[in-house]
């Protein structure tokens, strides 16, 4: 029993360091390939934890060469785009100005419930408001509305429209983040003096406070009233 459990622990931690050498991706971001070798690496490491006729190290390494050839194969396709064509292959047009692609269909096993199925998922109930939809490798549908059809967008309205930052919450529930500080170009006297304009004599009373995309200031104390400040 105590081997199980030391194999457990150990090919546990071995499967995290593995995944963290293949790098992050989401499960539906995964290309065809990496998908298999997630699947077999799992096999191998739930057939591992059961087994005790064979030793740890050698359950270890079918793991580690499968782990290194995704590596290496990941390496390859930042270098040749024919490999990266190969293992992952191309994004398919399924609609092409407005026109469904039988053919590409047909080649990816596709109907037209399907389609309709992914482009609703993508806020489309009409395909005939579709100008381009393009299958990308790893299986999401990315949609091209037609002119007409897509969403208002700020620079319709003006010609010079503000740029946007990414926000920057420089008050975690009481703890100031330094390091948001001085992206933002500001340091801490600075935030003092946001709060005491504010009525708050010392970060601990807040939960949340920063700079959101429009530059603007923000902050919302602790639980007592819930209050939020904004400029």
């Amino acid at each position: 029993m105590a081997i199980l459990l030391i194999r457990s622990i150990a090919l546990y931690i071995i499967l995290l360091l593995a995944m963290k050498l293949m790098g992050k991706r989401q499960l539906g971001q995964l290309q065809p390939f990496e998908l298999v070798v997630i699947l077999v690496i799992s096999e191998m490491a739930s057939m591992a934890m059961q087994s005790t006729s064979a030793t740890l190290f050698s359950s270890l390494i079918p793991i580690a060469t499968i782990t290194l050839l995704q590596i290496l194969i990941s390496i390859l396709n930042l270098k040749s785009e024919k490999l990266r064509a190969l293992f992952c292959g191309k994004p398919v047009f399924l609609i092409r100005r407005g026109v469904l692609q039988e053919r590409s269909m047909a080649q990816l096993h596709l109907n037209l419930n399907d389609i309709e199925e992914m482009s609703r998922a993508q806020g489309y109930f009409d395909l005939s408001a579709i100008e381009n939809a393009i299958m990308e490798t790893n299986g999401q549908l990315s949609i091209m509305p037609k002119s007409a059809k897509r969403p208002l967008q700020l620079g319709d309205i003006e010609a010079d429209p503000p740029e946007e930052q990414m926000g920057v919450l420089l008050i975690l529930d009481g703890h100031v983040n330094q390091a948001g500080l001085r992206v933002c170009g500001y340091d801490e006297q600075w935030l003092l003096r946001r709060l005491q304009t504010l009525q708050i004599s010392s970060p601990r009373a807040v939960f949340a406070a920063g700079i959101d995309e429009n530059g603007q200031f923000f902050c919302q104390k602790k639980a007592a009233g819930r209050e939020k400040y904004h400029d």
